[in-house]
């Protein structure tokens, strides 16, 4: 490096001293939670008898590929050193010998390619990330389950050592603090105090938008309505008519009781609950409760039958008897669907059709979350939640932003801390944030019988509320949507779930994007596209054989298929409750405002680190 480099990391280095013993706690506490989750045992990286066990269980490995990795790194290390040293001989930027993914947005800033150092840094790192890489690709294991944990931890270990997530390696952040000379540091630090405040003790949830950015009720959840209905795990919220007509049978919208609903109620754009009720469709939706030690004795089956029945009686009821349209997303569609179970075996008639947006029954592909499901972690996640009485939804949201670490996890890391910005406020990152906890049991219950043994497409394997459920049974109009990026509910899982459900008339569709985006994809932007099959043929790849592509979003063909579901069009009228369900408060309601608290074991630990750290 010239003489002005050498200046300027001098002053780099001036300013971090007064701040290193910080950034080294700060490093430390984020490293610790992120490779561990609070406990070794949690990441079989991290701990190292459990690694070993699990390399010597069942693999075999070719040593002649190992010795060819091995030789290959080798060649492409030295060619690094050599083009690094020509580098600086010539003063000119470096070759390239291994370049990121195109789609790898960590090293965009210029000086990554063309500052010898930190192009070195670079592509140590990348040689280094694909030799571990095709080292673990070589292990071939007996069990599935191992070899997937195994390439995810290392994934996860990869990304973590990114020179993009340190000070000194990190040429946007050294030019930061030169800007700002040392004052990004300080902001930093400050933010760092702010999100460890925000933090259970077992994860470290940083912080990727503003707490205040958004006010549920104001910016969001704004579709005028009225909740009609409330108990322990629910506040049913019915929508007002946009419409002067409206259909007589009711849709009622099942939200995943791991999320607050209103990712179906966003900014009037984006909202599907506004939508729908500008469509002429009365709407009414499943509010869960954010619950806390007070809610210990609630069960999977209270979810069942507290919410998910009681919220089908009550819309018939206030819509004149009338059977109602159900969707459930996610977890809910799961639960949606068991209840629809416990309805067909009591001979109810009062589900007309389901829509199931992302969900499950069949958790023999989990995806990317089922890395975390073992019984070690499940006896770990039982330990916590039994102390708590429920399980932190914090650290549920700290394990899904690790599905897309570098975009969620470690750019955050490196913004928040490192250069010391606060977060932009996007809406559906601040919905992310808006954590929800489970009670103890429920989740368990829940833990147990799908991704650990796959219990809700067997029929009869399962009993609640008194009868053995068995999903082959509905036969209710069904409408399933996967997302084609979905990283939760893998799209192929999504259609063997689908198919469980073989006494029903489906209609199964593919939209575009992911878990999120794919769903929420108003038509008048139209920003992702969909496939359809009129077949459901033996696989998922069938199906995508035979299906046609149309433009813009799914929400048409879905009304298309719901509104002869939906019966005659009748006069609107203003939303009133009944003598026996009275209106108790307008929209969005009181569950849905209610934000995770921290425990005083929480608040005593995170005050002493805050204590070390000043």
């Amino acid at each position: 490096m010239d003489q002005v480099d050498q200046k300027e990391q001098k002053q780099i280095l001036q300013y971090l001293d007064k701040y290193r013993g910080i950034f080294n706690e700060i490093t430390n506490e984020v490293m610790l939670r992120f490779l561990a989750g609070g406990k070794a045992e949690v990441n079989p990286l991290t701990n190292a008898d459990k690694f070993m066990t699990a390399l010597s269980r069942g693999v075999k490995v070719d040593p002649s590929k190992i010795l060819q990795e091995q030789m290959s790194f080798i060649e492409s290390q030295m060619a690094l050193l050599q083009s690094t040293a020509q580098a600086y001989l010539n003063n000119q930027p470096p070759e390239s010998i291994v370049e990121p993914h195109r789609s790898d947005r960590r090293f965009k800033d210029d000086q990554w390619a063309s500052n010898p150092m930190f192009s070195y840094f670079k592509q140590a790192y990348l040689l280094n990330s694909k030799l571990m890489q095709n080292m673990v690709d070589l292990f071939e294991f007996e069990d599935g389950k191992t070899a997937e944990q195994l390439k995810f931890f290392t994934r996860q270990y990869i990304n973590s050592m990114s020179p993009s997530n340190y000070v000194l390696t990190n040429p946007e952040v050294c030019r930061d603090i030169l800007e700002s000379e040392g004052e990004c540091l300080a902001r930093g630090v400050d933010n760092f105090i702010r999100d460890l405040e925000n933090s259970p003790l077992e994860a470290f949830k940083i912080g990727q938008v503003g707490v205040d950015d958004f006010e549920v009720g104001r910016d969001l959840a704004t579709t005028p309505g009225k909740v009609v209905h409330e108990n322990d795990l629910l506040q049913l919220i019915q929508y007002e008519p946009l419409t002067e007509k409206v259909h007589e049978k009711p849709l009622l919208i099942v939200s995943p009781f791991i999320n607050k609903f209103y990712i179906l109620d966003l900014d009037e754009r984006k909202s599907m609950v506004r939508w729908l009720s500008s469509q002429g469709f009365t709407v009414f939706l499943v509010s869960w409760v954010n619950p806390d030690s007070r809610h210990v004795n609630k069960t999977f089956e209270s979810y069942v039958t507290e919410g998910v029945i009681t919220a089908i009686n009550v819309a018939s009821e206030l819509s004149g008897g009338k059977p109602v349209n159900t969707l459930g997303y996610c977890i809910g569609g799961t639960v949606l669907g068991i209840a629809a179970s416990v309805l067909k075996k009591k001979r109810s008639k009062k589900i007309n059709s389901m829509t199931l947006l992302t969900t499950l029954y069949d958790f023999s592909e989990p995806g990317e979350a089922g890395n975390y499901i073992s019984e070690q972690s499940y006896a770990l996640v039982e330990q916590t939640a039994r102390t708590k009485g429920y399980f932190d939804g914090r650290i549920l949201a700290y394990c899904f932003s690790l599905l897309r670490e570098n975009n969620l996890f470690w750019s955050f890391f490196v913004d928040n801390y490192l250069k010391g910005k606060d977060p932009m406020p996007f809406d559906i990152l601040y919905w992310n944030s808006d954590s929800t906890n489970i009670p103890a049991e429920a989740f368990l219950y829940y833990l147990r019988n799908t991704y650990m043994d796959n219990q809700v497409r067997v029929p009869d394997a399962l009993n609640i509320a008194g009868v053995d459920i068995n999903l082959s049974q509905i036969d209710v109009p069904v409408y399933a949507l996967a997302t084609s990026n979905d990283h939760i509910v893998l799209w192929q899982a999504a259609y063997e779930s689908a198919k469980v459900l073989s006494n029903s008339k489906m209609r199964f569709v593919l939209a575009g994007s992911g878990h999120v985006a794919g769903v929420v994809n108003p038509p008048d932007d139209g920003k992702y596209g969909h496939w359809t099959n009129t077949q459901m043929p033996k696989s998922a790849e069938e199906w995508l054989t035979g299906s046609k592509q149309h433009d813009g979003s799914w929400w048409l063909d879905w009304k298309d298929w719901l509104a002869p579901l939906s019966g005659d069009q009748i006069d609107a009228k203003p939303v009133s409750g009944s003598r026996k369900y009275p209106i108790v408060e307008s929209a969005p309601g009181r569950y849905v405002k209610v934000r995770v608290e921290k425990s005083e074991s929480e608040k005593s630990s995170q005050q002493e680190t805050a204590d070390a750290v000043h």
